[in-house]
């Protein structure tokens, strides 16, 4: 949100109070705490100290490395729920230094915050002596709008040649510099600005992250507004943010995620290959054996089979009731689907339709979202009459879980959590209370762990996972995620992996995405070269709107390429376990931006059409139709995996790829085998059986 209009005049109507200096500062030891007081106009007699407002900025070190900023107007107003759930240890305490100079220093292990009494409000971030970031002159502010809104905003240097990375998965440019970026988890496709997993942290190039620690609409202007800062703003009085040191960003990620949560480890199952009914398309049993069968007739391992909304009947969801017309024996289709080494996902959202059997009883027992005059909040948005699980109820998410667990018991492995993005904000009283506008984006975060902790308990500790759509800072801890709606277009593949890579570096250890795209029907070639990418990510499924995704669809081609890199997938599976594991422990996700592993490399800062697969291997996915690809090798020796060329690094490659290669080189000193010949031996033995049984 801007509050200016330029650098001299604020925007008409708009009251911005900004912290002019430092004009006192208390310091408590023992808390290992600073704060510090910044009227808004400066204090040069005792007549200013009179009709003066004045902000107050506390600073202390919540764990090493990490120190929080609170920037407050009036303090007596309480700060609104839901909070994230930040895991600091309350025992830690910072050390504070006082110079005979008058600046005042916070540590927080190499990461310090100085600041002293001036004339000019300034507040210094440097990590082992090096300059980070600063909140200067005109940088903390509370605002009035004209229609009464109170926001606080804060603004952060940056250093020419200085980019911005994160904010949650957004398909714009990978380097956020020059963008306004609004945290609201909306349903907007791939193709906008708008997000589905909207996370308020920043990474930049400079070896530091900030963390915002607020649920509700973070308003971030990157280098837009002011060019040489950050601004980021919310509502209300009070302004909560972490900047958490490196120096390298996967030691931010390491300090965030130890903070917000860590990735679990998924069942070992979930890294092949997802097949799905897809959404619209016509399909009942006989359809879904065709698909097994004709997956298992090609040589193509399939690990898991998606049932989309249609499992259920129309007009219905959510009732977790199977559609008799089509699928007459659910828990015989999955008794078939396991006996063929199979694992069963089914499609769940929030939502209670008006049609559901299940409408009636959250009604009744006060399961179901109401507004202020004590009525239901419904709509007929998605489905008639839909209401929304009001998770904040522990009765609602008992209710919710116990329909689950029918599934379960039937044989159910796993859910993909749809939606959860269209939460109302106006007129809305959830059950404990919560501010509606801080439980708009914080709302998918109840309802994935409502899911994901109930697998868990059923499925034990590193067997659980789900296929989330939405999130918000802390998601990373319910995997996995998928990249949400995106066309079936190679510039859609590419905006689908710039979500990918910016959704890593907010903390998340495991992506996926709709191979071929989900609206509209791929024609053969973008459905071939996404499949090189899309088996090339830590989860691979096959999914699509209106149209099916099986290989065969488009043309036989297509078959031997879902074949080849599947089985190269299979051979990856014990790579990518380690590689959960570095996510596990560290934080650090499998799908990693070239700036992640090469941060010294100033060429990897701003490539976004290329990415490492965990610390080894180098995936430069094809996005064009002829074939040609350029990308960039940084510094080493790398081997291609397909033709065993090694390559000098250090600069750009331009080749041509068909279909069944792509840019894909193992990294000097990698720890990593990978049998092309058995692959290529393995499906010319497949293909040799398939048509021997064609021409039987």
């Amino acid at each position: 949100m801007r509050f200016t209009n330029g650098y001299w005049m604020d925007r008409e109507g708009f009251t911005v109070q900004r912290g002019s200096q430092v004009h006192d500062l208390q310091i408590d030891d023992e808390a290992g705490r600073l704060r510090a007081f910044a009227p808004v106009r400066p204090v040069r007699g005792r007549g200013d100290t009179l009709n003066n407002p004045q902000l107050t900025v506390t600073y202390e070190a919540v764990a090493e490395g990490v120190i929080r900023v609170r920037v407050e107007n009036h303090r007596g107003v309480a700060a609104p729920q839901p909070r994230f759930e930040v895991a600091a240890d309350p025992s830690y305490r910072g050390t504070i230094e006082s110079a005979a100079d008058g600046w005042t220093t916070l540590r927080a292990g190499d990461l310090t915050l100085t600041i002293g009494v001036g004339e000019q409000w300034q507040a210094d971030f440097s990590s082992a002596g090096r300059a980070l970031t600063s909140s200067m002159r005109r940088s903390i502010a509370h605002v009035v709008a004209p229609d009464g809104q109170h926001h606080m905003h804060e603004q952060l240097s940056l250093q020419p040649g200085e980019s911005v990375y994160g904010l949650g998965e957004r398909f714009g440019a990978f380097v956020k510099n020059g963008q306004s970026v609004d945290i609201w988890n909306e349903d907007g496709g791939t193709t906008s600005e708008q997000a589905y997993k909207n996370v308020p942290l920043y990474l930049t190039s400079r070896g530091y992250g900030v963390f915002v620690e607020d649920t509700g609409g973070v308003s971030f202007e990157v280098a837009s507004e002011m060019t040489t800062r950050v601004q980021f703003s919310v509502e209300g009085q009070s302004l909560s943010y972490l900047v958490i040191d490196g120096p390298t960003p996967k030691d931010v990620l390491r300090r965030y995620t130890a903070l917000t949560g860590r990735p679990p480890l998924v069942p070992e199952w979930s890294y092949g290959l997802w097949l799905s009914t897809s959404f619209t398309t016509d399909y009942d049993e006989a359809t879904v054996m065709s698909f097994i069968d004709g997956m298992e007739e090609r040589g193509i391992p399939l690990s898991v089979f998606h049932f989309d909304c249609f499992w259920m009947r129309g007009f219905t969801w959510t009732d977790f009731v199977w559609d008799p017309a089509t699928f007459p024996d659910p828990e015989g289709l999955i008794r078939r689907l396991h006996e063929r080494g199979l694992k069963v996902c089914v499609w769940i959202n929030p939502y209670i339709a008006q049609k559901s059997v299940l409408f009636d009883e959250g009604l009744e027992h006060g399961y179901l979202v109401r507004t202020t005059d004590g009525n239901l909040w419904q709509t007929d948005l998605w489905q008639a009459g839909m209401a929304l699980v009001d998770f904040t109820n522990p009765d609602a998410v008992a209710w919710y879980r116990s329909k689950l667990e029918g599934l379960l018991d039937i044989g159910v492995d796993c859910f993909k959590t749809d939606f959860g993005e269209r939460i109302p904000v106006r007129d809305i009283a959830w059950h404990d209370g919560s501010d509606p506008e801080k439980m708009h984006n914080y709302y998918t975060h109840l309802f994935n762990r409502t899911v994901f902790d109930l697998l868990v308990e059923r499925q034990g500790e590193g067997e659980a996972i789900l296929f989330a759509r939405s999130a918000t800072a802390g998601g990373q801890q319910f995997p996995a995620h998928w990249g949400g709606d995106n066309d079936s277009s190679l510039p859609s593949m590419g905006e689908t992996l710039r979500g990918g890579l910016s959704l890593a570096l907010s903390g998340f250890g495991y992506w996926s995405h709709d191979i071929g795209g989900f609206e509209g029907a791929p024609d053969p070639t973008v459905f071939k070269r996404w499949l090189a990418f899309g088996l090339l990510s830590s989860h691979s499924r096959l999914h699509g709107s209106s149209s099916y995704r099986v290989p065969w669809a488009f043309d036989d081609e297509a078959v031997d390429v879902a074949r080849r890199f599947t089985l190269l997938k299979q051979q990856l599976v014990p790579y990518l376990q380690q590689m959960a594991l570095q996510a596990h422990e560290q934080g650090t996700p499998i799908l990693r931006p070239m700036v992640l592993e090469f941060p010294e490399d100033r060429t990897c800062h701003a490539l976004d059409t290329q990415y490492m697969l965990g610390d080894s291997l180098l995936v430069a996915p094809v996005f064009s139709p002829d074939g040609e690809v350029e990308f960039y090798l940084p510094e080493g020796r790398w081997t291609s995996v397909f033709d065993g060329t090694v390559e000098a690094g250090g600069r750009w490659l331009r080749q041509q790829h068909g279909f069944m290669t792509l840019p894909l080189y193992l990294r000097e000193g990698a720890e990593l085998a990978i049998d092309v010949a058995a692959i290529d031996a393995a499906a010319a033995d497949v293909a040799a059986s398939a048509v021997a049984a064609i021409h039987g």
